[in-house]
């Protein structure tokens, strides 16, 4: 396998010290392809979320060594400068829960990355609603998160993710709010994306409508994870 994409070697997670010590990642390894869409399955408290918050540089491993792309971002440290900077090129986000900005519209929700990372206003919009249709929820496209009903919300949270082509994508339950029909959508879209622009993909989930898409799957379990093929059916 390349050595771009994602690449994690050894990576520990201890929450306290001494005898409350809890060692959420126990030395997980683990590698996806550009191109790839993966899935990360297992029980509450098994590390998905702790593994994900270290790979988004939300939080601080204990241990190990993280490479994105080219980059290696972490090694028994921090390797990157600006870690903000970091999650916003090279990592797009997209969470069970929208965390959309109530005060801005669903173009401006969506185009509000490209622009802060120095896209001009009007190609970051047609950016924006370029994914807002391929989502089917363009036709809300200046309405307000407030107007929006649940499904709506993580659609447009799921363009945000997207809008900057970021070469990592780490996806927390993107599908628990969505009926069938868009759940599969919203994987297609992922995979489109993943082949076109080359880029790897995680996706945490309990969701047992997408779980057949996957080519491969990692399970974790007492912050261990195992790796298993998939069916990978419907996205050839």
């Amino acid at each position: 396998m390349s050595a771009r994409g994602i690449r994690i070697e050894g990576l520990r997670k201890r929450y306290g010290e001494g005898d409350t010590a809890v060692e959420a990642l126990k030395g997980v390894d683990m590698q996806v392809a550009p191109g790839e869409v993966v899935g990360l399955i297992g029980p509450s408290g098994s590390g998905k979320s702790t593994l994900l918050k270290c790979l988004g540089a939300v939080i601080d491993p204990t241990a190990g060594r993280m490479t994105l792309g080219d980059e290696v971002i972490y090694d028994d440290g921090w390797k990157v400068r600006d870690l903000r900077a970091l999650r916003r090129d090279k990592i797009g986000f997209v969470f069970q829960a929208p965390y959309l900005i109530p005060f801005l519209d669903v173009t401006d929700n969506v185009a509000l990355l490209p622009m802060l990372a120095g896209l001009g206003n009007a190609e970051a919009r047609a950016t924006a609603l370029a994914l807002l249709t391929a989502l089917d929820v363009q036709h809300r496209a200046r309405a307000m998160p407030s107007q929006l009903s649940g499904g709506e919300q993580q659609r447009v949270a799921i363009a945000r993710g997207l809008v900057n082509r970021p070469p990592v994508i780490l996806a927390d339950e993107p599908t628990a709010p969505l009926d069938s029909t868009r759940a599969m959508a919203v994987i297609r879209i992922l995979n489109d994306m993943a082949r076109k622009y080359q880029t790897a993909i995680i996706v945490v989930t309990h969701d047992e409508k997408i779980i057949p898409t996957f080519r491969r799957i990692f399970h974790i379990r007492d912050g261990v994870t195992t790796e298993e093929p998939g069916e990978g059916r419907g996205f050839d």
